[in-house]
């Protein structure tokens, strides 16, 4: 499986992190296209440079506001006088948006850290939290900038460093915090942290929280990750220490056996459209994979079996939104003995109209499938008013061409 770790010896930022993915191979005429796809998508525009960290060559990200004015410093600036919006309103944006479900997963995944955090340490219901820097326009696209990134390069497994967090002081909405901040300390409780260097915020809320909801510590850079590529994204400051986040990409050849259950409940009182937002609430809890089979019940009664495909670390958060969000008194959970997965990568192909990305699937040495994306097909069949078998039909063309089938 594709895999990341991230080397936080100078902290994690948002767009330490969108750079780090940039310096790594991210295409940003990518990243840009399909941040356009939020609602909010003409309020901003990236701004990404080649920098020099203490000799260190590495990607700097910022996020330029359209109509603001000048851009900000946005790295450490907790509340940058732009509208504060709760959980609900973020994930109005992304349900709005034409993101696809993983990477609004992804997203709402990395939100909902942060809002349990936010709200604990606040004394809130974690949907009422109003965030203040990560209700900001610009943290919104590093957090779903992020979530792109990592669906475009399949990664699969992320892993991260002990965290330098800093030290110091840092003014908020609520005045002048310790560094960490609350929330930041309160996301990090599962990563070895310590401060080093200037007194400084070196890791945001927002890093904390991509953390806390995708990574798994890592002393060290893992034995079974063969890296293809180590890559530097460039913070804010200018310190003795360089105020960089080190990533190292490869394939992680580790023991991928892990215990899976399958959870299935039958539900035939429950209004159709929800099982969408049902889906969506279950990716960004961790779910591996959500589906839906109809099914006749007694009585001769259509009915719709759910089923979860969950790890167990992830289980018992599933069965609690099963039974908050549908109409379920009751499911079946099944071992799942073995998973068996194709390894995949994403090709950008040239079609006549535009650039589409293909997965293209693996198994045993041998390619055992060809899929261009549907939303990038999609998009150019609206644009040119051409049929959509046509566009995909061309990207698969182009691509059997160069791969030489």
């Amino acid at each position: 499986m594709r895999a990341i770790y991230l080397d936080c010896f100078s902290g994690l930022s948002g767009n330490m992190l969108l750079g780090a993915f940039l310096a790594a191979g991210m295409p940003v005429e990518v990243l840009e296209s399909e941040l356009r796809r939020l609602p909010m998508a003409d309020e901003f525009r990236l701004k990404v440079s080649a920098v020099k960290k203490n000799g260190i060559a590495a990607t700097y990200v910022d996020v330029e506001l359209l109509g603001e004015g000048n851009e900000h410093d946005h790295d450490h600036v907790h509340d940058g006088g732009h509208p504060h919006r709760t959980m609900r309103d973020v994930r109005d944006i992304l349900e709005r948006s034409s993101l696809s479900a993983e990477v609004k997963a992804t997203s709402l995944k990395i939100f909902h850290a942060l809002a349990q955090a936010e709200g604990k340490v606040h004394g809130m219901v974690p949907e009422e939290v109003h965030f203040h820097e990560v209700g900001a326009v610009d943290s919104i696209v590093d957090i779903v900038g992020a979530a792109i990134c990592l669906d475009y390069l399949e990664i699969e497994k992320v892993f991260a460093s002990s965290v330098n967090t800093g030290s110091g002081t840092v003014d908020t909405q609520h005045g002048l915090m310790m560094v960490p901040a609350p929330a930041t300390a309160e996301l990090l409780r599962l990563f070895p942290t310590y401060h080093q260097g200037a007194a400084k915020e070196l890791t945001t809320p927002t890093g904390a929280a991509v953390l806390a909801a995708l990574a798994e510590f890592s002393g060290h850079v893992p034995a079974d990750l063969l890296t293809e590529c180590i890559a530097y994204g460039a913070g804010t400051w200018e310190l003795d220490l360089p105020n960089v986040v080190r990533i190292y990409i490869g394939e992680y050849k580790g023991n991928g056996k892990r215990d899976l259950s399958l959870i299935e409940t039958n539900i035939d009182d429950m209004d159709a459209q929800l099982f969408g937002y049902v889906s969506e609430r279950l990716f960004a809890l961790g779910a591996l994979d959500v589906w839906t089979t109809p099914i006749g019940m007694k009585k001769n009664r259509p009915a719709q079996m759910l089923s979860v495909l969950v790890a167990e670390d992830n289980k018992e958060q599933c069965i609690f939104a099963i039974f908050s969000e549908t109409t379920s008194i009751g499911m079946r959970v099944l071992h799942v003995d073995e998973r068996i997965e194709a390894t995949r990568h994403t090709a950008l192909v040239d079609t006549p109209h535009g650039k589409v990305r293909c997965k293209v699937s693996a198994y045993g040495g041998k390619i055992v499938s060809l899929s261009p994306e549907y939303d990038d097909c999609r998009e150019i069949a609206v644009r040119e008013g051409i049929p959509l078998k046509r566009v995909r039909q061309e990207a698969l063309d182009d691509l059997r061409e160069r791969l030489g089938e």
